[in-house]
């Protein structure tokens, strides 16, 4: 949703990195949008953006059938960062040469520290040393013309080229990731002196901007919500009631896998306190008979995403014949459920797991940003506390967090120790500091003793996290004493569980959720 604003492009090569390029930009009050590689320069030159930068990429450049660019790019006089992959096929392209640095023992996965060379462009102001994230396993060993070597590490020779005449700039190593020092402040170089950005975006202007394009493409059309109660749909219900009013009606569909509690606090929450047009929808026994013997992961998710359509569809019916559907989809669903660039992770069930013969058109005002942006959001458009500030949770609710088949009895459990983990640390005051944290019922028993007898029990594995966008994420370093808590409250008071355990696994190489 650019409206008036400048237009940074990136264009994605497949690097798991592109959307973190994009979130960095906006931080710096500059818009962005991705675009697929493939893109012509025609194109790119018709959307008048005042910089491209090329993402990173797991290909070589000089492989097969690699990603390729329109190099009619380099002619368009548009400042171009090229990160890693980029870097690597700006190189290429331009005359230089690039080589598996296996074979130059030049590997470099992590932390490296670069030595600066060229103290202008993307390093004005910054030291001559500093610490990077490196990921990659080839290098530019011969730059092309009218390109300097700007900075270097031990292993690698040219870890960031800039040509001042060109403005076109490559940099070996990732500034987007928080890994590495300085990051923001080199993006900041490029985009505010070499691109001459002016900082016009943010999320006031969005509100106004999303809020027009909402009127513009609804009309006086009746519109549906799909409202969990989480941050993602709750924005999305406000941003869109602010701009068709009684024209909306959200609709809550308890699908009996919520949360201890949830169902009560959400129809509080927009029926009482925000005065929102809600249907409450029971549908707990119906969800249940559809997931009765699924045991895949992705089955399950489209179950559930499909199901939710038919509900919403037979809601439809019952109000009027509503035309629009409302989603709080956000950009890292949409990623994760694969791209033309990205591969399939998990199908989220409002992207990938919606059904084809779907009646509805799509409203989905928040589909191109990211949480943290979305909560910022929702703060403006004075949404409480509770809503903003709770953490992530999935649309098909504990049915992902329940290896196997989906009980009532499971059910039942996993509530019970889910609502332990989260009151333990609220009490602790760490809910601000933990992006997601929940109980995981594994479906694995294991041999205890209680009052001295023998038990064969349910394990309970719980899993916490920081983050700041869900597309990369750490396990918590949880208190030992809150860890103590949890674990003695969940055996002592959740029946049928003689086990606990925490997760120490980051993503990547796992995912935040365990399905």
């Amino acid at each position: 949703m650019q409206g008036k604003h400048q237009l940074v492009i990136i264009l994605d090569f497949g690097g798991q990195y592109a959307q973190l390029i994009a979130r960095r930009t906006r931080e710096l009050g500059v818009y962005s949008e991705i675009w697929s590689h493939q893109t012509k320069a025609g194109t790119i030159q018709d959307a008048g953006p005042l910089a491209v930068i090329f993402s990173g990429g797991p290909n070589s450049v000089y492989a097969d059938h690699a990603p390729a660019v329109d190099e009619a790019i380099f002619g368009l006089g548009i400042p171009i960062l090229g990160i890693c992959y980029g870097m690597q096929l700006m190189a290429h392209a331009l005359g230089g040469e690039v080589a598996p640095a296996v074979s130059l023992g030049q590997r470099e996965y992590g932390r490296a520290d670069i030595t600066v060379t060229q103290q202008s462009g993307i390093f004005r102001g910054l030291p001559d040393r500093f610490p990077v994230w490196m990921s990659h396993g080839d290098s530019v060993i011969t730059l092309p013309p009218q390109f300097v070597n700007a900075a270097h590490t031990d292993n690698t020779a040219v870890a960031a080229m800039y040509s001042d005449s060109l403005k076109l700039v490559g940099t070996q190593f990732h500034p987007e990731v928080t890994h590495g020092a300085y990051g923001s402040d080199m993006l900041k170089n490029f985009l505010f002196d070499i691109a001459a950005a002016s900082g016009d975006w943010g999320m006031q202007s969005f509100i106004a901007e999303a809020t027009e394009a909402i009127k513009l493409k609804v009309g006086q059309s009746e519109v549906i919500c799909g409202l969990s109660g989480g941050v993602d749909s709750a924005v999305a219900a406000v941003l869109v009631h602010r701009a068709v009013g009684q024209n909306l009606t959200s609709v809550f569909v308890d699908h009996g896998m919520m949360r201890k509690g949830e169902a009560e606090q959400v129809i509080k929450t927009f029926r009482d306190q925000l005065g929102m047009k809600l249907v409450h929808v029971d549908a707990g026994d119906r969800f249940l008979a559809k997931l009765a013997g699924i045991t895949d992961p992705e089955q399950k998710r489209k179950l559930i995403g499909t199901e939710f359509i038919r509900v919403f569809e037979e809601q439809s019916v019952i109000k009027s014949a509503a035309k629009f559907l409302v989603q709080g989809t956000l950009y890292p669903d949409v990623i994760e459920s694969g791209t033309a660039t990205a591969a399939t992770i998990k199908t989220h069930h409002n992207v990938g797991g919606l059904p084809k013969d779907m009646r509805f058109e799509l409203l989905e005002p928040l589909r191109q940003l990211f949480k943290d942006e979305v909560r910022a959001i929702g703060r403006q458009l004075g949404l409480p506390d509770t809503v903003v500030e709770r953490h992530p949770f999935p649309g098909p609710g504990l049915a992902v967090r329940i290896m196997g088949e989906i009980t009532p009895n499971k059910l039942a459990l996993l509530r019970e120790a889910d609502h332990i983990v989260r009151e333990e640390v609220t009490r602790a005051g760490l809910h601000k500091e933990i992006w997601q944290c929940f109980a995981v019922l594994p479906g694995v028993r294991s041999v205890g003793v209680m009052g001295d007898e023998r038990t064969y029990a349910e394990v309970v594995a719980v899993r916490a996290v920081a983050s700041v966008d869900a597309m990369t994420a750490d396990w918590y370093r949880m208190p030992h004493e809150v860890l103590d808590a949890i674990s003695r409250r969940i055996v002592n008071e959740v029946k049928g569980v003689n086990r606990v355990v925490y997760d120490i696994t980051s993503k990547p190489p796992s995912t935040i959720e365990w399905e």
